[in-house]
């Protein structure tokens, strides 16, 4: 995969990563909602198309935010799992989260997330813990 960059502004370059209207998506879902399978991901309410779905993760492998693998039991299905870096998505999932529910309401009917008024570092150090306890009870 070809890694063009259009600067070397910081935003930029995370943008050209996971600017795109997916990306995030699918980090959030993988964090937030634990989906490791392609099928779960694209069972998601926003319904990416599969061809969109297996472009994103293959970027997204590519810049070693997730990683692909078989789990031992079913070696047919790959599960992808978000590395260290790709967890690191946590407080923008969460701070777009408060954001959308703060100045999105008047446009949208938006999905009441009441549980993200609480303490937003306890909320960050939540998600990232529960998902490293998913991952690790994969083995």
């Amino acid at each position: 995969m070809n890694n063009n960059f259009r600067s070397g502004c910081p935003i930029a370059s995370s943008l050209d990563v996971v600017g795109d209207k997916w990306s995030l998506l699918i980090i959030r879902d993988m964090l937030i909602q634990h989906k490791k399978t392609f099928k779960e991901i694209s069972d998601s309410d926003e319904r990416i198309a599969p061809s969109i779905l297996s472009a994103r993760l293959k970027l997204l492998e590519s810049y070693k935010l997730i990683t692909k693998r078989k789990l031992p039991e079913n070696k047919k299905e790959n599960i992808y799992l978000l590395t260290e870096k790709g967890i690191g998505f946590a407080p923008i999932i969460i701070e777009f989260s408060l954001w959308g529910d703060s100045y999105m309401r008047e446009f949208n009917e938006i999905d009441n997330i009441d549980g993200l008024k609480a303490d937003k570092s306890v909320i960050i150090d939540t998600v990232q813990s529960n998902y490293k306890s998913m991952v690790s009870e994969l083995g």
